[in-house]
């Protein structure tokens, strides 16, 4: 007996509300107060097959259970108010689903439409509804959830995700036993030790839901199990109905999982305290993250950058290219931030030209070091004061900075007009001063640029630049496929100081080739001395722009490649997208190279910098790497999602391989996962280790 056969008897029928009518075409859900039968006949004759609903109750439930893609909502006849609930019932579920809703309205210029799209809505169809213009529609909306839901192949790649931290379990269909994750057990609270689950079955797990959820549970077992297709179903926590959750089911040649998550509002109410613009934090957000980093045994700094007499930028070219250089300010600002090597830090947009960043300190150090902070404020004025790419432009811009500490207060508004006025002051010293950087209260935090990059030098000689070594997983089955290679200083005054700071110091001092070759040959050497166990992994190291303009570069590679007697198919050669190629023919000729002598080669942080569609176009690749600060927000923001999608479409179309970077989370796993995402790498799995911890690591 297979699986929905064994679920064949469990109780649950569709209720007098709802209607399911036998048809071939693709499921559609209805929900329509007073048109609900006209619907359902309309929908029949379009090939359709249509499960309908009067009321908004439990309409999420109804929807999954569906197991349709697209929800067709129908508010001709309700007023404004009962139009936004009726779409809201429906938003998170169709959200959580990748799915689509189409609203039928009297007036698409009527008042109150922005308010359903905030709620879920997705197209609009109005005025007379005939056969003809709703078919246009539905078939409109179903394609947006064709390409938001993804195949069964994407689908599959989604088992990588399993991991103790996750909410899931498992069907095996083969040895007919279900498993659950610890974490899972802890949600639903049957984690008892020593007691043995294995002997459950899928029926018990249909019979442990709310008698009213069992018949979507029923209805998308058997749409995974029976068509090997996702499916999804909504339920009630055992034993707290007010909690709702989410099961998305991913079936496999040898069963299916269910990944659990919770589904309310949270993720609406998170998206007020971001900026549209940018992604980043609003100033509502940044004073919520202050007021929660401002514990007795750690404070924040805050830095405020401005930047500079902005408005000739928008007089000169247009808002539409000022609102796009406030964006690509927002990545490099994160990026100098990520490369500072703190995790908990903060960068959010307060104003039209303000942007707000903040870093604590280590638990025991009340504050963070502010000798630290003006470092990092003086890399950040300098990567702002990089020459932005825009279409036949470059536009430089300029900033000041106002850095204050916490000095002792819990109010993250005064903190942040401290700085607001050491920023005034640093305005105030005028546009040919040196002196861009103000504390709040004359406290000493300034860099001296030129003792540093000194330092720099004698780096080297001293030993203070390591190795570290982050690992890469692959998305099918979670083995350590590679490792990419990165650089720490560790300054015996700032601190660690990571490889964005590290190469920006470089880049001003016109020490870069210098460095870089330093790092590979340490790269390379440490690799060439690890065990066997380490012999599988793929080594990735970072190239710069400069390198391959040098003339030798790929003899002089090739040559320290082959001293330390690796093989050269385990390299992967890493060009940093941000890094501007002058000469794009001349690259190609060198990547071509690059591989015709059995290395990969790969392009670095894509998706951020301005050329990525002609290096995508020019450049022999093997893989590409997703951006972190697009990873970042995937879970939270759909154009990010969307984003990603295509990054990663258009990747597999070139039959390149696709990397992400900055995996934290597993929600933001499972959505590269079933993107199609070939490895990631991040914090979730393990932070850049050194070789000695990365054999302990691959052994655990």
């Amino acid at each position: 007996m297979n699986t929905a056969e064994s679920l064949s008897s469990a109780p649950g029928n569709p209720t007098e509300d709802e209607s399911l009518e036998d048809s071939d075409g693709m499921p559609l859900f209805i929900l329509s107060p007073f048109h609900r039968d006209d619907l359902l006949r309309l929908a029949n004759r379009l090939g359709w097959q249509p499960v309908a609903a009067r009321r908004r109750e439990r309409a999420e439930s109804r929807y999954l259970g569906s197991l349709a893609r697209t929800a067709l909502v129908d508010l001709r006849g309700v007023d404004a108010d009962e139009a936004q609930a009726m779409a809201a019932s429906l938003g998170n579920a169709v959200e959580a689903s990748g799915g689509a809703m189409l609203a039928l309205v009297e007036d698409a210029a009527a008042p109150g439409i922005s308010a359903l799209i905030e709620a879920g809505v997705t197209h609009i169809l109005d005025g007379e509804i005939d056969e003809a213009r709703l078919r246009i529609a539905l078939l409109s909306a179903d394609k947006l959830a064709e390409r938001l839901i993804g195949g069964l192949a994407a689908a599959r790649n989604r088992h990588a995700v399993q991991r103790s931290d996750a909410m899931f379990w498992r069907w095996n269909g083969a040895e007919r036993t279900l498993s659950f994750s610890p974490a899972l057990m802890d949600l639903f609270g049957v984690a008892a030790p020593g007691v043995d689950y294995s002997h459950l079955t899928i029926s018990d797990l249909v019979r442990a839901l709310d008698r009213a959820d069992r018949a979507g549970a029923i209805a998308a077992i058997r749409h995974a199990v029976d068509d090997l297709m996702p499916s999804a179903f909504a339920c009630a926590m055992p034993g707290h109905p007010s909690r709702r959750l989410i099961q998305h089911l991913y079936p496999d040649p040898r069963g299916f999982s269910g990944e659990v998550e919770e589904l309310d509002a949270k993720q609406r109410v998170n998206l007020r305290d971001r900026d549209p613009l940018t992604g980043l934090c609003n100033r509502q957000g940044a004073m919520r993250w202050l007021e929660g980093a401002d514990t007795d045994d750690r404070k924040a700094v805050v830095l405020l950058i401005g930047l500079s007499e902005f408005d000739l930028v928008n007089s000169a070219y247009g808002r539409m290219v000022g609102d796009a250089m406030l964006a690509r300010v927002a990545v490099r600002l994160t990026h100098m931030v990520d490369a500072m090597g703190g995790r908990d830090t903060l960068v959010a947009r307060l104003t039209g030209t303000e942007f707000l960043v903040a870093m604590t300190g280590e638990p025991g150090a009340p504050d963070a070091p502010l000798e630290r902070a003006g470092l990092l404020a003086s890399e950040l004025i300098a990567e702002i004061a990089r020459p932005f790419n825009a279409g036949d432009f470059l536009i430089r811009l300029s900033a000041r900075c106002g850095i204050a500490t916490a000095a002792g207060e819990k109010d993250a508004e005064a903190q942040v007009r401290r700085a607001s006025a050491a920023l005034a002051e640093a305005r105030r010293s005028g546009p040919q001063s040196g002196n861009r950087i103000k504390v709040a209260g004359g406290e000493s935090g300034i860099v001296d640029e030129a003792q540093l990059l000194t330092d720099l030098r004698h780096a080297l000689d001293n030993g203070q630049i390591q190795i570290l070594f982050q690992p890469q997983y692959a998305m099918t089955d979670d083995s350590m496929v590679g490792v990419e290679a990165l650089a720490r200083w560790q300054h015996p005054h700032y601190g660690e100081i990571g490889a964005g700071v590290l190469f920006a110091l470089a880049e001003r001092a016109d020490f870069i080739l210098p460095l870089s070759d330093h790092i590979h040959g340490r790269a390379l050497a440490e690799a060439a001395q690890w065990p066997a166990t380490l012999a599988h992994l793929r080594l990735a190291i970072n190239i710069t722009a400069a390198d391959i303009a040098e003339p030798d570069f790929l003899g002089g590679l090739l040559r320290m490649i082959d001293e330390t007697g690796l093989d050269r198919a385990r390299i992967t050669v890493e060009l940093t997208e941000s890094g501007l190629i002058e000469d794009l023919d001349a690259a190609a000729t060198l990547f071509g190279q690059l591989r015709d002598a059995g290395l990969a080669v790969a392009i670095d942080d894509f998706g951020t910098g301005y050329s990525s569609l002609a290096y995508l176009k020019s450049l022999p690749l093997d893989y590409l790497k997703i951006d972190s600060g697009i990873v970042r927000d995937i879970s939270a923001i759909g154009r990010d999602r969307v984003i990603v999608r295509a990054i990663i479409d258009m990747a597999r179309s070139l039959d390149l391989g696709v990397i992400a970077e900055g995996v934290e989370t597993e929600i933001q796993l499972a959505a590269l996962a079933r993107a199609g995402a070939t490895c990631y790498q991040g914090f979730l799995r393990s932070p850049p280790v050194t070789s000695e911890a990365l054999e302990g690591l691959l052994a655990g």
